[in-house]
């Protein structure tokens, strides 16, 4: 394999991994529509998830450009087998109550809008910069609306409170696996395209401290974090999500978003 050819596949891996994480997240809050706790919670989580399966496209449509192996953008985000995607485990949780799908949303939220920013300011890829142009703004709104809601939540009744803090204790462990970058994310790296993700631990650390604070909600020590997604090894979850993602493409092939 050539210097160029190794340069593409990292970059390949790197972009299908960001689409992967999008589009399972993107899909878990559409389950939401109809469901939320109010109105314009259900137009807004709508909205969300809306934004997360519009940035997975762009990913998947550049990573088969990248690829140039005849497959399409469709073929990389439904046909592939469950191994074969390499989102972090965070993502991938069950919705649980409101408080826990809120929470989890802030814990993305709170990485991806610092990592667009620098991919939009810093990257060598001008493909990646015009996606992260739009995508920045749409996760700045993320954080926001889903930070209100933790602060609102924590420091509201005795019951919000309670479900906000049981949310913090099941999702808080799944977070470090933001930090870790694959071989091809951290080659994407060295090549100046995209941001060592670990740099990014000090701006996501602070985000949540504060929210946290304000939502009279403590910071947890996490002894034993959850990882495995990044490796393509997920939880009984993962395999309902696809069965729900998938059945359509592989009951009628060809279908085209």
């Amino acid at each position: 394999m050539t210097g160029v050819a190794i340069v593409h596949s990292h970059l390949f891996e790197a972009v299908l991994q960001l689409a992967d994480d999008h589009l399972i997240l993107g899909h878990r809050v559409s389950e939401w529509c109809g469901h939320a706790p109010m109105l314009e919670e259900d137009l807004g989580l709508a909205n969300m998830a809306l934004d997360l399966l519009g940035q997975s496209r762009a990913l998947y449509a550049y990573a088969a450009e990248i690829e140039d192996a005849g497959r399409s953008e469709d073929d990389l985000a439904f046909l592939r087998v469950e191994r074969q995607y390499q989102n972090c485990l965070l993502v991938e949780r069950p919705n649980g109550d409101f408080a826990h799908s809120i929470l989890r949303q802030l814990y993305f939220a709170a990485f991806m809008h610092p990592f667009w920013h620098h991919v939009a300011a810093n990257s060598s890829d001008e493909t990646l910069r015009g996606i992260a142009g739009k995508a920045e703004k749409e996760m700045a709104y993320h954080l926001r609306h889903s930070a209100e809601w933790v602060v609102r939540l924590g420091d509201g009744t005795d019951e919000s409170a309670k479900r906000v803090k049981e949310a913090v204790d099941a999702l808080h462990h799944y977070t470090d696996e933001l930090f870790q970058g694959s071989s091809a994310m951290t080659a994407c790296a060295e090549n100046g395209v995209l941001p060592d993700v670990e740099t990014l631990r000090p701006s996501w650390t602070s985000t949540i401290a504060d929210v946290f604070a304000h939502g009279q909600l403590a910071m947890p020590e996490v002894a034993h974090p959850q990882t495995g997604g990044r490796m393509g090894e997920h939880g009984e979850e993962m395999g309902h999500i696809l069965h729900e993602l998938q059945y359509m493409q592989r009951t009628y092939p060809n279908l085209q978003w």
